[in-house]
């Protein structure tokens, strides 16, 4: 059984200079993409960054999954037909 923490996970604030087309295409990605935002953007670009140069920490591998795979319920996704076409 999954337990509850008693405290939120411990985050850390970053300032970070990047060049402005990154920064353009980043907006410009979040736009067309809602359920994303900008920390979920650049926490997914480091987990995967780290994990796929040989990192083995498997709270980073739990951070590059989670954002390969999640999902968010705030976003309707079609229904899909049932057999025999009825819904």
């Amino acid at each position: 059984m999954n337990q509850i923490p008693d405290h939120a996970p411990a985050t850390v604030s970053i300032e970070n200079q990047m060049p402005e087309d990154l920064f353009t295409a980043m907006r410009e990605f979040i736009s067309l993409h809602p359920q994303w935002d900008q920390y979920r953007l650049m926490q997914a670009a480091l987990a995967g960054f780290l994990f796929q140069h040989g990192c083995e920490d498997r709270a980073v591998a739990r951070h590059y999954l989670d954002g390969l795979f999640r999902r968010d319920r705030d976003i309707e996704r079609p229904e899909l037909p049932r057999r025999g076409g009825q819904r």
